[in-house]
């Protein structure tokens, strides 16, 4: 199958990135079991695996793309302006109108899909050797956040609560001690240590060192990519229940990889609990249900579904308000 991928950003990344890291890492496991990728993406981009072609925003998806296509998929943005040719969109976000969903929209989680009326979805999967192999026998004596600590919904604040009540140190992956971004923010504290943006391999000598993933969001995750790759280093997941984290962290037919909490006291208490989750039973259920291959296999269900003529999503649900944020958090 000839498969374009459409993203509007440069790829591969090495730090911050999501969406681009999971569009990449689909490319890679397609063209391993056998299909031709093409990624129309920005200028500057590089792979060895798929085709390239430098994305112009001043020119329709349909007038880039070369005659031997079979599917395209879109990722968060769909321009269908003149395009013959079946497709899917990913949505890997909060904040779209319910009203002006694609009916071949796919969602990131079971919980994404069914607040917006859905029940299309595929859990986003990682290429793991991208990762490197880590330690899971070292001493663990510190916990971590992962994410865009800029962003108030990640709730950075939350998670320094939970590592003072707990007096462990807290390590800082993807965020600055002063910062002016999102108003003043400054945080004294010297257990309280931050590294910025990180690369795979920062991730695995901070993460394989941790007791835990503190991840005390404020609004309902679509998917986390920061829990997986906390998992795969052998961390377990410190989380409120909100969002897709309940079907990742604890879902009802595999392993329990952490525990949900709703206060600081609460996380603060989870995480001496933490100690019981082995390493290797969170490494193992990472690279079991979320490697990029299983991501590879259900979207080419999907791909089927449209190849077919079928729309991904019959009906809609009616919803009102999908995404709150400043969900409970004590």
């Amino acid at each position: 199958m000839n498969i374009a991928i459409v993203i509007d950003a440069r790829l591969p990344v090495t730090l911050y990135g999501g969406t681009e890291r999971v569009a990449y890492g689909l490319g890679k496991a397609l063209a391993r079991m056998g299909h031709n990728v093409t990624f129309l993406c920005r200028a500057g981009s590089q792979s060895s695996f798929a085709r390239i072609i430098p994305y112009d925003p001043s020119r329709t998806v349909a007038a880039q793309l070369p005659p031997d296509i079979d599917v395209v998929h879109f990722n968060n943005t769909t321009d269908c302006r003149d395009l013959d040719k079946p497709y899917v969109v990913t949505l890997h976000g909060n904040g779209m109108q319910p009203g002006h969903i694609d009916r071949n929209s796919i969602f990131v989680s079971a919980d994404h899909a069914a607040r917006y009326g859905c029940d299309s979805y595929v859990h986003n999967g990682l290429d793991w050797d991208d990762y490197g192999t880590p330690d899971l026998t070292r001493r663990r004596d510190r916990v971590h956040f992962l994410g865009n600590a800029a962003w108030r919904v990640k709730n950075l604040k939350g998670a320094i609560a939970v590592a003072r009540r707990a007096g462990i140190r807290l390590d800082v992956l993807g965020g600055h001690r002063l910062n002016l971004k999102m108003g003043l923010r400054f945080t004294p504290y010297p257990s309280i240590r931050f590294h910025g943006m990180v690369d795979n391999e920062a991730k695995r000598h901070y993460i394989e060192r941790s007791r835990g993933l503190l991840f005390p969001v404020t609004w309902h995750e679509p998917f986390g990519l920061a829990v997986i790759e906390s998992l795969y280093f052998g961390a377990p997941v410190f989380a409120t229940p909100y969002g897709s984290l309940p079907e990742l962290v604890m879902p009802a037919d595999s392993v329990n990889a952490g525990y949900l909490s709703t206060s600081a006291d609460a996380m603060a208490a989870d995480v001496s609990h933490g100690r019981t989750i082995p390493p290797r039973v969170c490494h193992e259920y990472a690279v079991e249900m979320f490697n990029s291959a299983v991501m590879a296999r259900a979207y080419l269900n999907k791909y089927e579904t449209v190849l077919n003529g079928r729309a991904l999503i019959s009906d809609f649900s009616p919803v009102t308000n999908p995404s709150p944020r400043n969900l409970p958090w004590g």
